[in-house]
């Protein structure tokens, strides 16, 4: 009996503190109530989970932190950019560094080039024309499909595939008509030159939406 006192007050002083401290981590909380009831923070621990399966408290996970700068914000949410970037110089220095008769090690040159070209320059375009939730997407969302919640993995695909299928023909008919003509490194070169414009501005666009309003 007393032992099942000794539990209710407990709980009584979890709730108590909940209440009146607002506690932002179960470890803080912990240590308010150890303050109060010098007992171990094991049987602390106890109670508050108990409390929570019988549905007298709950947990709510904290939000991530929005990046306060740009570098910031390039070392923690932009993974996709990183990525980009590496996947273009590996195929820059495989296209240039494998002949095309190094047998099977072209195949290596083959994969990377047909993502290079088929994939990158519209994947990047499209993340940079349509950035993740925009504010101006959001009130559009109903008439205008530009945000990313109304862009699906197949649509991005689809549209990724075409607009590359644009671009590269665009980018060989403006080559046609320059001194360095439509040759194996101006095609690389400007098609790498596209890809980082186009995922540098996105990455930039990205930033500007998700930084907390009174960033710098």
């Amino acid at each position: 009996m007393d032992r099942n006192s000794e539990k209710d007050r407990l709980a009584e002083t979890i709730l108590d503190v909940l209440k009146n401290n607002r506690p932002a981590t179960v470890k803080e909380l912990a240590n308010l109530v150890k303050q109060r009831q010098p007992i171990p923070e094991r049987q602390i621990l106890e109670s508050i989970m108990k409390l929570q399966d019988e549905g007298k408290i709950t947990f709510s996970a904290q939000p991530k932190p929005k990046p306060t700068s740009l570098a910031d914000y390039l070392q923690t949410s932009a993974t996709w950019y990183w990525v980009t970037l590496a996947t273009v110089a590996t195929t820059i220095a495989v296209v240039f560094a494998i002949p095309e008769d190094l047998y099977p090690w072209v195949y290596i040159r083959y994969v990377l080039g047909t993502i290079f070209v088929l994939w990158l320059p519209g994947y990047s375009f499209i993340k940079a024309l349509f950035p993740k939730d925009l504010p101006f997407a959001r009130g559009l969302a109903r008439t205008l499909e530009t945000s990313e919640k109304n862009l699906d993995t197949i649509e991005r695909v689809a549209l990724s595939l075409g607009m590359s299928l644009a671009l590269v023909p665009i980018v060989g008919l403006l080559l046609n008509y320059t001194p360095w003509g439509i040759r194996l490194a101006p095609i690389l070169i400007s098609l790498l030159a596209l890809t980082i414009v186009f995922s540098t501005t996105a990455v930039i666009r990205d930033y500007k939406n998700q930084k907390p309003a009174n960033a710098a």
